[in-house]
């Protein structure tokens, strides 16, 4: 089986949309520092090669992209594919749990997944998730209240948080 993927390009950046069995396992920024650390992690867990394609679920994901950045959509039903380590998963699914227009930090996840001290093992676990936006890393911020680092950069992380904000009237 092969990861089809499509890019696409968007007022915030370009993503790179990928999908593995009818589930959703890449929706990253295309230029970003761990691009082909993620690219290689998916390949070589899924023992599958990139090919440019759009599939069904491609086209679902763009579709519910394009409605999140209409400020049409909060929440997202697309089947994902998370590929990583049991802690990264964890790390992961606890992201789904921030609200969409709130924030929260590093500290505060790592409690939420039963281990306080984890706190730069949870960062580092953010920076490698492989699907942005849906697992929303960029609603983590420092505990001073300041934007922390971000795969499509801290201004694309301020647009982004501004987006949800202004949608739920903050």
């Amino acid at each position: 089986m092969n990861i089809n993927i499509h890019y696409h390009k968007t007022i915030y950046g370009e993503l790179i949309i990928g999908s593995y069995d009818n589930k959703l396992c890449l929706l990253d920024w295309k230029k970003r520092t761990k691009r082909e650390t993620i690219d290689n992690r998916l390949q070589k867990n899924l023992n599958a090669k990139f090919v440019e394609y759009i599939d069904d679920i491609i086209k679902l994901t763009l579709e519910q992209l394009n409605e999140y950045f209409a400020q049409k959509r909060t929440s997202f039903s697309i089947p994902i594919l998370l590929v990583g380590t049991t802690f990264q998963k964890k790390v992961w699914n606890s992201l789904l749990d921030i609200p969409y227009g709130t924030t929260s930090t590093y500290k505060i996840q790592s409690k939420s997944i039963g281990n306080e001290k984890a706190i730069r093992a949870v960062a580092n676990a953010n920076g490698a998730n492989a699907i942005s936006i849906i697992i929303p890393c960029h609603r983590i911020i420092g505990s001073n209240g300041k934007l922390t680092g971000y795969a499509g950069g801290l201004e694309t992380k301020e647009k982004l948080l501004e987006l949800e904000r202004q949608h739920c009237g903050l």
